[in-house]
């Protein structure tokens, strides 16, 4: 892809010296990433917490099942890894599901 870019220069008619000027192209950078973490309780059924890693989440029901018992067993699993905003989308989706259900699951996220 880097070979396919053509440079693009601009040539000034009004200068005699023909100046050949590149223009600056931005500096970016990627943003920061946030984990999204479902913390266990002694409350909520394991089954609810794998439908909502399959339904919030998409993941499939083998890698549900396994985050769901690193929740259990570990009181804390990692669901993904995203921008803040999806992160935080995330987080909002899984708390209005679990006080919809009347489960007090907690979901949150960190930094990477």
């Amino acid at each position: 892809m880097a070979g396919d870019q053509k440079k693009e220069f601009l040539t000034r008619p009004e200068d005699d010296r023909d100046l050949v000027v590149e223009e600056a192209r931005p500096i970016t950078k990627k943003p920061p990433l946030f984990r999204v973490l479902l913390l266990n309780d002694d409350y909520t059924p394991m089954e609810f917490v794998v439908e909502i890693l399959e339904s919030i989440f998409g993941l499939d029901r083998p890698k549900a099942t396994r985050i769901m018992l690193e929740v259990h067993t570990q009181g804390r699993g990692v669901c993904g890894i995203f921008t803040y905003e999806i992160a935080e989308t995330k987080v909002a989706q899984v708390s209005a599901f679990a006080d919809q259900h009347q489960h007090p699951l907690l979901c949150t996220l960190e930094e990477i």
